[in-house]
């Protein structure tokens, strides 16, 4: 009689939370460089300029020499190559030092293309083969920072396979379409353009500048965020993956950027929760701060408790992106379902309890309410990753 072995299962390492010495030093540099030249004032003031795109959104294709923000912030720290391996030019870190860059752009709303070129362009490129001088190439210019990417799909589209590509791929490498709402695609030096190619998906790299490229600014509803029309006629592309690594390299840069959009929306939710409790301290009334009003302390401690909340599920992404967990999809979709609400949530409690000064531009509350907003569409909505949840752990339909 025989018996029969089975192996067991290794579980998965327990979520790691909290925040390492490194992470928060890099918090400080970060938090420090946004305070002296990006708060929420001076991007008020930008947004309401006569210029098409903040001046602290810079490429070598919008006016030159990058701006001075995004060469503090990509360059000088080196947060656009954290996660670029050493070898080309990076930093080599992972998703969790990311998504703490991530919670200070959102707590100041600032408007560089972090998200679209450090994170979308950079995992997309990793995805591809990295001995390919095309794409270790590209690695290193965005690495560096001197070069701003995007990765050409509507700023809507959710992982989980992304849609059959609009753009069409003749056997020469030259490519025809048009890609609607794109994000930063008017500020970009390089584009990866997923299309349809003769024989299957694929993955081009094109110069931004190059014939054939035409981008058609639209107004956005977050003005710190730009969005174009991508349409492509004739364009020269360079092949960078094929077939089913070009599929999984998009939707893992996709998987990856709602993973990292939690901890944006953390830190937006974060400022307006700080800036509500400020305010209701400060503003009096019948001779007592508002915040005193027993109403008022409710609605703040309600929140509060859904920011520390959306804390633990945007880490949780974070950390689960980093290790390269096998649940890291699980772990995406709860931190976007979870967050999103939450950003919206705090932004509307923000302008309801300062009296509705958010409605006016005098106050930066708006802007955190329109980048919430933004943000609850962005790779994705919180009802598509709920219904890609119930998918993934066999619950049905929501």
């Amino acid at each position: 009689m025989t018996t029969e072995t089975r192996s067991t299962p290794t579980p998965a390492p327990d979520p790691d939370l909290l925040y390492s010495e490194d992470e928060e030093a890099l918090r400080d540099a970060v938090r420090a460089l946004l305070t002296d030249r990006s708060d929420p004032a001076t991007v008020l003031a930008a947004v309401e300029s006569d210029v098409p795109y903040s001046p602290t959104l810079g490429s070598a294709r919008a006016g030159g020499a990058p701006s001075a923000l995004w060469r503090s912030l990509a360059t000088e720290i080196g947060t656009a190559g954290l996660l670029v391996p050493e070898k080309l030019g990076g930093a080599g870190a992972s998703t969790r030092e990311t998504a703490v860059v991530l919670e200070e752009l959102g707590r100041a709303v600032a408007p560089v293309p972090y998200l679209t070129s450090a994170v979308l362009a950079v995992t997309a490129l990793l995805g591809c083969d990295h001995e390919d001088a095309e794409v270790a190439g590209a690695l290193t210019a965005l690495a560096a920072g001197t070069t701003v990417g995007a990765l050409a799909v509507p700023l809507t589209t959710a992982p989980g396979g992304p849609p059959e590509p609009t753009v069409r791929a003749a056997a020469d490498g030259t490519l025809t379409g048009r890609v609607t709402s794109v994000a930063d695609a008017a500020a970009a030096d390089l584009l990866l353009v997923p299309a349809q190619g003769p024989d299957g998906p694929a993955l081009f790299a094109v110069e931004a500048a190059a014939d054939g490229v035409r981008t058609e600014r639209v107004t956005p509803l977050d003005l710190t965020r730009p969005l174009a029309h991508l349409t492509l006629d004739g364009a020269r592309g360079r092949l960078l993956a094929t077939g089913d690594r070009a599929r999984e390299a998009v939707d893992r840069a996709l998987l990856t950027g709602a993973g990292l959009l939690a901890s944006e929306q953390l830190g937006v939710a974060e400022w307006c929760l700080a800036e509500t409790v400020r305010h209701t301290a400060e503003r009096t009334q019948f001779g007592r701060p508002i915040g005193s009003f027993q109403a008022l302390k409710h609605r703040m401690a309600a929140l509060w408790l859904e920011v520390a909340s959306a804390r633990a599920a945007a880490r949780n992404a974070a950390d689960a992106l980093a290790i390269g967990s096998p649940d890291a999809p699980v772990a995406v979709a709860v931190a976007q379902a979870y967050c999103a609400p939450v950003a919206v949530r705090a932004a509307e409690e923000c302008v309801q309890l300062h009296g509705g000064i958010g409605m006016t531009w005098e106050h930066p509350a708006h802007l955190y309410l329109k980048r919430a907003k933004a943000d609850e569409l962005t790779l994705g909505t919180p009802g598509r990753h709920r219904e890609a949840l119930a998918g993934l752990v066999d619950l049905g339909a929501p």
